[in-house]
């Protein structure tokens, strides 16, 4: 049996393309904007700063959709999917209402609570455009994860190349202004994002129509719709959680490293840029293992069987495809630290900051890609609470740790809190993988195995058909 890995890869390999355009077109929007002056960078960075934010709670209602959806898929449950279809989008309404509204009214007084002077002004020429045009933000969001649910990563790929594209093309269009465009700066920056996701949502709402994606159509309105929609919300919490938090100690991180003067942050600002392409392959992994291991428990329950087994053969898959791309990546940052922080810098003391980091990393990379990989099978299994609990006392640990060791050992000292941080998630995140044997759950009795990998077999036949 070849196991879950070429499901695995089929999964996250388009997801990771996704991703990654994303990165390379606010990569190549941030060298544009640079060029309008400090003020511009500094208002665009608030601005993202706080779409990574607002991003933790979308991540309730997107992920917490296709959980709900792939359950329903692999339970060949069509009216369930409906229902889960219909509940997204009505969240993702008054989501978009409760945050586009309020923002674009407090817009002076968020740019103000952390800008003066002229990024301040620029910041709320930024939040004029992009508060209004949230809802484009969040509907792609779900769209995107809806085809997810169904096990389609590849429409979400095209869709972002075909929005990133487009962004890459309006940026220096609208910011610059050459020939007839107006040069509008940071207000065409927002303008360019807004346009290319507005195209790219209207492609996917025809290709929605196109594909046979569940309808939403079926079931009542009343009770069910808010039910469902408790269950998205409470399915996908620890998935925001999640993020949100890493999205913290990330800025916390940032204001300890701060300390050691203007090197070390941009060494760390450029082993960060390098880390963040490595390790969405981490997360591509987390969201095709999530898909997966929701797909499998449907299945599973549609068979009347216990899913433990499946879920247990699904996250072993997961932790090996993980710990070959973390292995990877570790050797990777080790051996290629001093060239690739050649590219990004020609001072010598930024880069030499930045070549620590990357190869202290290595130690850090394995356990964080198992951390992220398996946190997805925990979560879209049910067991969203442990992965959110041992993320947080591990980045509890991390900074603890790091605030401790840069004492005697400077900066290095907070990049081996990062390890340390990775180390405790990881061992939190398996403890009860030791305890409790597969096909245990629920107090069953363990089956041996190959009755184990029968009942794999049955599941997994039962998902495709």
């Amino acid at each position: 049996m070849r196991g879950h890995l070429p499901r695995l890869v089929a999964l996250a390999g388009p997801v990771y393309g996704e991703l990654l355009s994303g990165v390379v077109a606010s990569v190549v929007g941030a060298y544009w904007v640079a060029g309008l002056g400090a003020p511009a960078v500094a208002a665009v960075t608030l601005a993202g700063t706080v779409e990574n934010l607002l991003l933790g709670l979308v991540l309730v209602v997107a992920s917490g959709a296709t959980v709900r959806l792939a359950h329903a898929h692999g339970a060949g449950d069509r009216a369930g999917a409906g229902r889960v279809a219909r509940a997204a989008w009505r969240l993702c309404a008054l989501g978009s209402l409760l945050i586009a509204v309020p923002g674009f009214l407090a817009r002076d007084r968020i740019a103000g609570a952390f800008l003066d002077g002229e990024a301040a002004a620029l910041a709320a020429d930024w939040f004029t455009v992009a508060f209004p045009a949230f809802a484009l933000f969040f509907a792609q969001r779900i769209a995107d994860e809806l085809f997810k649910g169904v096990g389609d990563t590849r429409t979400p790929l095209r869709t972002a190349l075909l929005g990133n594209a487009l962004l890459l093309v309006l940026d220096p269009l609208l910011i610059l202004g050459p020939g007839p465009f107006p040069a509008l700066g940071v207000t065409g920056a927002a303008l360019a994002l807004t346009v290319s996701r507005a195209v790219a949502l209207a492609v996917t709402a025809l290709l929605r129509r196109r594909h046979r994606l569940p309808a939403p159509g079926g079931g009542p309105l009343g009770e069910g719709l808010l039910a469902e929609g408790r269950a998205i919300t409470a399915t996908g919490a620890p998935f925001g959680l999640d993020f949100t938090a890493r999205m913290g100690v990330g800025t916390v991180q940032l204001g300890l490293v701060a300390a050691f003067g203007v090197p070390a942050v941009a060494g760390y600002g450029v082993g960060y840029r390098v880390l963040l392409i490595v390790t969405m392959a981490f997360y591509a992994v987390r969201q095709a293992a999530a898909i997966e291991a929701a797909r499998l428990t449907g299945a599973a329950r549609r068979a009347g069987a216990d899913p433990a087994a499946v879920v247990h053969s699904l996250a072993r898959d997961t932790a090996r495809l993980a710990g070959v791309l973390g292995a990877g990546a570790a050797l990777l940052c080790a051996a290629a630290a001093r060239p690739v922080a050649a590219l990004f810098t020609d001072d010598p003391a930024v880069a030499g900051e930045a070549v620590d980091f990357l190869r202290m990393s290595g130690l850090y990379l394995l356990p964080y890609a198992l951390v992220v990989a398996l946190g997805g099978v925990h979560q879209a299994a049910g067991a969203g609470r442990r992965p959110v609990v041992a993320v947080l006392l591990g980045l509890t640990a991390q900074l603890g740790s790091g605030a401790a060791l840069a004492g005697p050992f400077g900066v290095r000292g907070l990049w081996a809190g990062m390890t340390i941080g990775a180390l405790v998630q990881l061992a939190l995140l398996l403890l009860p993988l030791s305890r409790r044997r597969a096909g245990a759950v629920g107090g069953g009795p363990r089956r041996n195995v190959p009755e184990e990998a029968s009942e794999i077999r049955l599941i997994e036949r039962n998902a495709s058909a």
